[in-house]
């Protein structure tokens, strides 16, 4: 059961684009293990290209095993779906992915049952903090990996429907009133792009979209933005009117996404919000010190609204800490802390030059506060 706590609060920890391999796995459960021992979350959603799959499926269950135990240990609640790279090679299909994480006691999703729509699409209620009665939702759905000419995909028609569905009866269930909720996927719905502005040639930080070549887009003035925009925003080349139904529903206050690594902002759109959160991971070079996850909060006094901040790696680690880590005995996390630390700093000059180029030479922003 997920509830809100004896404090009356919900805390999500968005974790997104891990890309376990064997190249990156120690670096990055290092680092999603500190992350989750700090901030003690009620439940971590995982959004997809979470572990390679290879063609040795005893390989890939081995990484879901090491990375699911973060979870198991330490009595984190998790829910995964999944991304275009998770099934897209290797042994193992979505059903089967989905079918070993939910073996874990942690994971919330553990119905084995025949699906008529995407394995990687649920939804998790979340329970007042007496038990009493449904008082929030989290919507957990796979956003598709590619559709018949090779753009990146979407919820399906079924998907949809379901959603809908399940929507009404948690409407009904709760007097009329829609259940509010939050969306978690991998890919970011295309409606994004109805909230930048457009233009028609490239300016400094702005972005070509995904599918209609000559088409650049940048943050507008004009709507409620938050956090940066750093590469084109991905969304999906079909669309079978996921956000149309959303706003329709009334339940949705925002809907996150990865897939985008270096992306963490938000735009509002007919009053939800489309958000995108960095990439969970650690290649253990300066760019990826920029990586990190992101924090949602909701108040059971008020579930219509809820607050999020971005935490990346860079700004994860201070030098005290790094020699609490080393006294510890963990020689190995203190290497990837203090690694993070000082490649950071490199990182984090880059980040500010770049910002403060684009507001002194273009007047716009390409960041905002939360």
């Amino acid at each position: 059961m997920i509830k809100f706590g004896k404090n009356g609060k919900l805390k999500i920890m968005h974790i997104t684009d891990t890309h376990l391999s064997h190249d990156n796995i120690d670096a990055s459960l290092w680092l999603i293990r500190e992350a989750c021992r700090r901030e003690k979350p009620d439940i971590a959603v995982i959004t997809g290209d979470n572990v390679h799959n290879y063609d040795d499926a005893g390989k890939t269950k081995s990484y879901i095993d090491r990375f699911m135990a973060i979870f198991e240990e330490l009595g984190i609640a998790s829910a995964v779906t999944f991304g275009n790279h998770d099934s897209e090679v290797g042994a193992l299909s979505r059903e089967e992915l989905m079918l070993y994480y939910s073996n874990f006691s942690s994971h919330v999703e553990n119905d084995k049952g025949e699906k008529p729509f995407k394995w990687g699409t649920y939804n998790v209620p979340v329970m007042s903090s007496d038990e009493k009665t449904v008082k929030f939702n989290l919507w957990v759905l796979d956003s598709g990996d590619y559709d018949g000419k090779g753009n990146y995909g979407c919820m399906s028609k079924e998907d949809v429907e379901w959603y809908r569905n399940k929507s009404d009866e948690l409407t009904k269930a709760n007097g009329g009133k829609p259940v509010y909720s939050l969306a978690f996927q991998h890919m970011i719905v295309p409606e994004v792009y109805d909230v930048l502005t457009k233009v028609n040639k490239r300016k400094l930080y702005s972005f070509e979209h995904i599918i209609n070549k000559g088409e650049y887009y940048m943050f507008s003035p004009d709507t409620v933005n938050f956090g940066t925009l750093n590469e084109t925003p991905c969304s999906g080349g079909i669309n079978f009117g996921q956000f149309d139904a959303m706003v329709e529903k009334g339940d949705v206050l925002a809907v996150f996404s990865g897939h985008d690594h270096t992306n963490a902002f938000g735009v509002r759109n007919q009053g939800i919000d489309i958000v995108n959160s960095l990439s969970t991971r650690s290649q253990s070079d300066r760019f990826s010190t920029q990586y990190g996850y992101r924090i949602i909060e909701v108040d059971e006094k008020d579930t219509g609204k809820y607050t999020c901040r971005v935490e990346r790696w860079y700004n994860m680690f201070t030098f005290s800490d790094i020699k609490k880590i080393k006294a510890s005995g963990d020689t190995y996390g203190a290497e990837i802390a203090k690694g993070v630390k000082f490649r950071g700093c490199i990182q984090r000059f880059h980040t500010f030059t770049g910002r403060t180029f684009c507001r002194i030479v273009t007047g716009r922003k390409n960041t905002y506060n939360h």
